[in-house]
């Protein structure tokens, strides 16, 4: 047996349950790496042998796996058969290794191979099981962590001072983005500062500056969840794009009502744009593919000459295309078209997220930045409202219904689009894999809490500091006070961070846009359609839609084609303007993000899909840091 393992430093508040030195984990080349096995009260962590950085309060993601990430913990041994545990099974043999399989598409693997482990082997084996049926969210635990890191590191993160990530908590972050947007016409709304118009929504809107509070508390109960109309961004040609739920089924808006409505929707800027998920899938069709494809990526899930077609038969590509395809239609919309378009889904809160990041991904190139893309998240997601611990399926107390990786499915199409467009993009295939496989990670208030309401419930409601700063070493811990997961220094070395930036990619603006952007032509389709007229994209037509509460039906004639990407090609239709990506989402183009899936699966990664010049050399880097652990 080996000697004293290296140190560990746990989480505040984690304690070591069992722990099996001299184990070793099996790598996808086919060695094997060995250490100590910890089972602790919030994760399963394996610390290689004389590991550098070993002090470190977070273990890279290949070593370790929070406790409710883990679907299915198998026991193997020689003399048996393999048997799955839980916290009320039996083991009867000692297990000669462990096998642990991930939410999010990785597959652990330890094994016990010194006579003098079965011991050790047995009780770790049986603490894993116990711990991850008692594993609790820490949501509400009122635990925190203090953030230390290395000086070092801290100025590393802050020598560039445009690297922020605004949380959009505060005041001065909404409006500061207001402002990089050049939205003229709308400001930063405080009606629902104290959560008690609409629970689930921030603190802060954005809303036409002719519109009064006042008149805008009169609109909450009409929609579903009190979720109301508001901008999300506005494109520098004039249109902008609002979100929103689904109209209330019993609201009876009286006139006033209404005037206020058309003012927040129509407000003189043109046409109103309605698009509904009806074309996109559902969380319960996501929830379908992902287990479906979770199950293919399993070893001797299907044979190799039908693999290919089992993987079509998840549907996921298929969900990945679609979104991809009404990104697209919207994104060209707001740039060839000054209008309104209004993202409605019944809760405003799954596909209206993914939805609205990836039309400002396809538009805006300040959001293909590093820390404009995070900015993008924390508003698009986390103070939008999702329901990140429901949709992950991290909570042991919800329903199985609730779970549908949305978000998972929203990182597949960013990489989808990094993949066709590299140089656009500051950021890489490495750091989309590290943030999936973060969202998994109950240690980050990014994920655990589905509102910025139950955010303010989980920790002091102070006011927070306008835009994201590393935490110095020497502050202490508060209550609930867990960090972000922008605060990648806690749980990746400086040289795997360069690995998330892109430096072929385009800077982007950060500032204003540019008012140079190209107008509106003058052969507009709105023209001869009447004051404010109001229309549904569907599979790219546009019809004439009446709001609820308007009396009498649309003409029949006010139908119209939106532009898509074959007319902005056409030489009399203008070209694609400048900073607008239009990914194609035709079947061989949407290919399967196998460096995320097949992880469990290393001979068939190698094998099925060519790699990239950049995957090459990440691939190369990682075995080079293998190599080191092993000779060290």
């Amino acid at each position: 047996m080996s000697g004293r393992r290296p140190a560990f430093l746990g989480l505040p508040g984690e304690r070591v349950l069992e722990e099996a030195a001299g184990a070793r984990q099996r790598c996808g080349s086919g060695g094997s790496v060995p250490g100590t096995l910890l089972c602790t009260n919030r994760r399963v962590a394996f610390v290689p042998a004389q590991a550098p950085g070993s002090s470190r309060p977070f273990l890279p993601s290949e070593h370790e796996v929070a406790l409710p990430c883990i679907r299915k913990l198998v026991a193997g041994s020689s003399f048996t058969k393999p048997k799955v545990l839980t916290g009320a099974s039996t083991l009867k043999f000692i297990p000669e290794e462990l096998s642990l399989f991930c939410r999010d598409f990785r597959l652990l693997r330890f094994y016990f191979h010194e006579n003098g482990l079965a011991p050790q082997a047995f009780r770790v084996a049986n603490a894993i099981a116990q711990a991850r049926e008692a594993a609790a969210w820490l949501g509400d635990a009122g635990e925190g962590c203090d953030g230390a890191r290395p000086e070092e590191e801290e100025e590393e993160e802050e020598e560039d001072g445009s690297s922020a990530t605004l949380l959009f908590e505060s005041l001065r972050d909404w409006e500061k983005e207001l402002k990089r947007l050049g939205a003229a016409g709308w400001r930063v709304s405080a009606v629902n500062e104290r959560f008690d118009m609409a629970p689930s929504l921030p603190r802060y809107l954005w809303v036409p500056s002719g519109l009064l509070d006042h008149d805008l508390k009169r609109l909450f109960a009409h929609f579903e969840e009190r979720r109301v109309p508001r901008l999300c961004w506005h494109h520098p040609g004039g249109s902008d794009l609002l979100r929103a739920a689904g109209f209330h089924a019993g609201s009876e808006p009286g006139s006033e009502d209404a005037r206020c409505l058309e003012a927040l929707l129509l407000g003189g800027r043109g046409p109103c744009v309605l698009v509904r998920p009806a074309e996109l899938p559902g969380p319960a069709d996501i929830q379908l593919a992902h287990l479906k494809l979770r199950a293919l990526c399993l070893p001797g899930a299907a044979a190799e000459e039908k693999w290919l077609s089992a993987l079509e038969g998840t549907r996921w590509l298929d969900h990945v295309r679609s979104c991809l395809r009404k990104a697209v239609e919207v994104a060209s919309l707001l740039a060839g078209r000054r209008c309104s378009v209004l993202l409605q889904e019944p809760s405003d809160r799954d596909l209206n997220c993914l939805l609205a990041s990836l039309v400002q991904l396809l538009g805006d190139p300040h959001s293909r930045t590093l820390p404009g893309f995070q900015s993008l998240l924390q508003r698009e997601w986390v103070a939008a409202g999702h329901p990140f611990p429901q949709r992950l399926g991290l909570l042991r107390c919800d329903s199985p219904w609730e779970e549908a990786p949305v978000f998972p499915l929203f990182l597949d199409c960013t990489w989808q689009l990094v993949r066709q467009f590299p140089a656009a993009f500051g950021f890489t295939e490495a750091y989309l894999l590290a943030l999936h496989d973060s969202s998994f990670t109950p240690y980050f208030s990014t994920f655990l809490f589905s509102c910025q309401r139950q955010r303010g419930h989980g920790s002091p409601h102070q006011p927070r500091s306008q835009s994201y700063r590393p935490v110095s070493g020497g502050r202490g811990p508060s209550a609930a006070a867990l960090p972000e997961v922008w605060e990648w220094g806690l749980r990746y070395s400086q040289q795997q961070r360069e690995r998330f930036r892109n430096p072929a990619g385009a800077a982007g603006p950060l500032g204003a846009p540019s008012a140079a952007e190209p107008q509106p032509s003058p052969s507009s389709p709105w023209t001869g359609a009447g004051p404010g007229p109001v229309f549904v994209l569907t599979k790219g037509v546009l019809s004439a839609q009446a709001l609820p509460w308007r009396s009498g039906r649309p003409s029949p004639n006010n139908s119209h084609w939106a532009p898509s990407l074959e007319s902005l090609e056409e030489p009399g239709g203008g070209r694609p303007p400048p900073g607008l990506l239009l990914p194609c989402a035709a079947g061989p183009s949407v290919q399967l993000w196998a460096r995320c899936y097949l992880r469990g699966l290393p001979e068939a990664q190698r094998g099925r899909f060519a790699p990239s010049p950049a995957g090459l050399a990440e691939e190369l880097l990682l075995l080079q840091d293998r190599l080191s652990a092993l000779t060290a």
